[in-house]
């Protein structure tokens, strides 16, 4: 706090623009004097708290308080700096953080090297490049059926406890295997929510290549609403500047539409739909179109909002808005949840625009494939309820859509390579009702070993052509 003290009176010594507070609701806070300054400055408060301008006029500046206090009438404030900005580094990986750049962790002060703009404008068309390499999810019904690449922005949507959480956090500690940061924002969770993130990162070993951007429901809704874009700044400056990947998995921005609401109703903003004011299509827009490919470094940031879709509506406003924003979506049926298959991807409504881009010829027939086994397998499955007898095509239909099912049945933690799926996959839907196939968890563990045979001596031809044969599979 004296630290703050000295710099405020620091700033104010150096002739930086001064105002005195006139008015306070909650954490709006309206401001006399303090000119000149811009939209989206920082300023300081004389008791240390900080805030950021929200909007200016000739009578008074609209700032929003960034303390967990309120700030008192009669306070007064200084200009800090011209934009907000958040610090950025490689020694943020691996820590617990605030959107304020506080730890959370109690593993010491942060390492921060520089300064990122939390507000920072997309790159613009030119400067980007067609996405087309593939990000692995270790995930089988996600990387066969809905791929997704890197450089893409991707909705995870469902129900309330239908796996969205866990299916973004299986997405994001896959990635321990690669060079690509990760970085978790947590929106108003509960904290034994963020606990159990962080304990589950630790086991997995992914908390090494991962930074965790936490706000509880307790904190400053302002701090909330900064979240987002403090960690799409956070993955920008190892994007731009450290020319790595990086992947920034966003839950929720349910959550964070309705903080938005909250804060744009007290400041006096007019309401639209659902009471949400009429920019709320913008701020989700500008956060999601900062991900994609620079073509300068070939390196991407991958976006992943998570949505709740209240009653499993994906045609609610929210859902809907994301949906026109990303290039796909992964659905999560509850339905499909209620029958036990992990995740609950459903196949029907879930898709993805670009990642077939990162699927190879033979990917993507094998697709198809799974597509037209899972239709005929519902198809059959529906006859059999008649009671009627069943031809050889159907009974077929009924086992090879079984085992499918059952594959791609991925309980949280578990997790296989590309080729690993491949090889399951192929193997399953050239199988005949002949042949003597394993337990699925036997057959999972033999399919992951003959993948790690896969190199350039070896490849995936010949590598199946064993695998298959091992179970008399022809084809």
């Amino acid at each position: 706090m004296n630290n703050a003290k000295e710099e405020f009176q620091k700033l104010v010594n150096e002739g930086q623009p001064v105002g005195e507070v006139i008015a306070v609701h909650k954490f709006f806070v309206k401001v006399k004097g303090l000119h000149p300054i811009s939209v989206q400055s920082l300023v300081l408060f004389d008791d240390g708290t900080q805030g950021y301008v929200r909007a200016t006029n000739s009578e008074y500046v609209s700032i929003f308080s960034m303390g967990p206090t309120p700030v008192l009438v009669g306070a007064v404030v200084v200009k800090y700096s011209e934009r907000l900005v958040t610090p950025v580094g490689e020694g943020l990986i691996g820590r617990v953080i605030s959107p304020l750049g506080v730890p959370l962790d109690d593993k010491g002060p942060l390492k921060a090297t520089s300064t990122w703009p939390i507000f920072n404008v997309a790159p613009a068309i030119h400067e980007r490049e067609v996405l087309n390499e593939l990000l692995e999810t270790g995930v089988a019904m996600v990387d066969s059926l809905f791929p997704i690449v890197k450089g893409q922005r991707l909705a995870i949507i469902g129900d309330m406890k239908g796996g969205k959480t866990t299916l973004a956090t299986q997405v994001g500690m896959y990635q321990k295997n690669s060079d690509a940061v990760v970085i978790y924002t947590l929106i108003a969770k509960r904290q034994g929510d963020i606990d159990e993130l962080v304990t589950t990162l630790e086991k997995n070993g992914s908390l090494s290549k991962s930074i965790v951007i936490a706000t509880t429901i307790f904190d400053s809704l302002v701090t909330s609403y900064l979240a987002p874009y403090v960690a799409c700044a956070i993955g920008e400056y190892f994007w731009q500047e450290k020319d790595r990947d990086a992947v920034v998995i966003y839950d929720d921005l349910t959550s964070h539409a309705q903080i938005y609401r909250e804060i744009s109703l007290i400041s006096g903003t007019n309401p639209g739909r659902d009471s949400y004011p009429g920019d709320i299509f913008y701020i989700h827009s500008s956060l999601l179109e900062r991900a994609g490919k620079l073509h300068r470094n070939h390196k991407t940031l991958t976006a992943l909002p998570v949505v709740l879709a209240g009653g499993g509506d994906v045609t609610a406003f929210l859902p809907t808005n994301i949906i026109s924003i990303t290039d796909g979506q992964w659905i999560l049926d509850s339905e499909v949840f209620k029958e036990g298959f992990r995740p609950a991807v459903s196949s029907s409504l879930s898709v993805t625009r670009v990642g077939g881009r990162g699927h190879t010829n033979r990917q993507k027939d094998v697709a198809g494939r799974i597509q037209r086994a899972l239709s005929a397998y519902r198809q059959a499955l529906e006859y059999s309820h008649f009671g009627a007898e069943l031809s050889t095509v159907t009974m077929n239909d009924l086992r090879i859509g079984t085992i499918l099912k059952a594959v791609l049945n991925q309980l949280p933690g578990e997790a296989y390579p590309l080729l690993a799926q491949q090889l399951l996959i192929e193997t399953i839907l050239d199988s005949t009702a002949d042949t003597k196939l394993p337990d699925i968890s036997e057959l999972k563990a033999q399919a992951l070993m003959h993948s790690e045979g896969i190199s350039s001596s070896l490849s995936y031809e010949d590598v199946l052509a064993l695998f298959k044969k091992q179970y008399g599979v022809k084809g």
